[in-house]
């Protein structure tokens, strides 16, 4: 198994361990695995960073390690992540996902910044129907 397979699965493996205990209502068990499924997909997506053949692989590491940053908080780090995997040649899917992605970050603070006050709750809806 090559090393970004290694990394790949064993992220998925704690991301879903992540949602067991999350769902168990261990929310720091979570995070904390949270935290460690991310940190070995971004190992994996660097790993694979140079590779602008490897495509799907390598758009489709990149767009998993940025859901992982942003669920622990690591918005600049999902910034980049997106803007690398777009910077190569992703798949349409994969590159409208990852665009979904930079929108899902930034539209509360670019609202915020025009004085455009939402909640979570409106900000769901227009995710979700966009």
């Amino acid at each position: 198994m090559s090393q970004i397979q290694e990394k790949h699965t064993t992220a998925m493996d704690l991301a879903e361990a992540a949602m067991v205990a999350k769902l168990r209502g261990d929310l720091e068990q979570a995070s904390l695995l949270t935290r460690q499924a991310f940190e070995n997909e971004l190992a994996a997506a660097e790993l694979i960073v140079n590779q602008l053949d490897a495509e799907p692989t390598r758009s489709i590491l990149h767009r998993s390690a940025a859901t992982l940053a942003i669920d622990c908080g690591e918005l600049k780090i999902a910034e980049r992540l997106i803007a690398t995997a777009l910077s190569g040649n992703p798949p349409e899917e994969i590159a409208s996902e990852l665009k979904d992605l930079f929108i899902q970050i930034n539209l509360r603070p670019y609202l915020k910044r025009r004085g455009i006050n939402i909640d979570d709750e409106q900000i769901n809806a227009l995710i979700v129907n966009s």
